[in-house]
């Protein structure tokens, strides 16, 4: 990134009932404003879309964009919400890790696995999770898969040997491994 667009980001969230062309009308528009996405997600759940970008541009590029947001809006029946925001810099080196649990459906799965990580200081960067019946049975099973940040101040054996323990504990089938390239 250029010191030009370095401070002038725009995290636009996008959602509504899907169709068909929503993210070309969605991302030309961007482009067409002179902006860049340089991040983004976006899925379809149950129908409904969801997208997240991370736009960049010059302030006067990014200011159009902002102008043309409610009125893209309405016309594409999506709520559009938008900040300016600065890029992060991390205080700290952080090493990412993919974290994969496969358990038996049941409420409050995402929630623990989030406690465990806060109450050891680890930011959860990126979330996934799904719901399939098991192949022979047709249990319901949940699968999370995330992306977590650790600090380089983390013993990171004694961090997989106490979430294994956890997830033992709750009955939870669980990887952590460090990211593939």
């Amino acid at each position: 990134m250029n010191t030009e667009t370095e401070n002038n980001v725009l995290v636009i969230t996008a959602s509504g009932a899907d169709k068909i062309g929503l993210v070309e009308q969605l991302t030309g528009r961007i482009a067409d404003s002179g902006c860049n996405i340089e991040e983004s997600r976006m899925a379809v759940l149950d129908g409904q879309i969801v997208f997240i970008a991370l736009v960049s541009g010059a302030w006067h590029a990014l200011s159009k964009l902002e102008g043309q947001l409610p009125a893209l809006g309405k016309q594409l029946g999506l709520n559009l919400i938008h900040e300016r925001t600065s890029k992060r810099t991390r205080s700290e080196p952080a090493i990412p890790y993919t974290v994969e649990v496969i358990a038996m459906d049941h409420p409050g799965i995402v929630r623990s696995l989030a406690a465990f990580f806060a109450r050891n200081g680890i930011n959860i960067e990126e979330l996934q999770t799904s719901t399939y019946p098991a192949p022979h049975t047709g249990t319901l099973l949940t699968s999370v898969i995330m992306t977590i940040a650790i600090h380089a101040k983390i013993h990171i054996p004694t961090l997989r040997g106490d979430f294994l323990d956890y997830c033992d504990d709750l009955n939870l089938d669980a990887t952590i491994e460090p990211v593939r390239g």
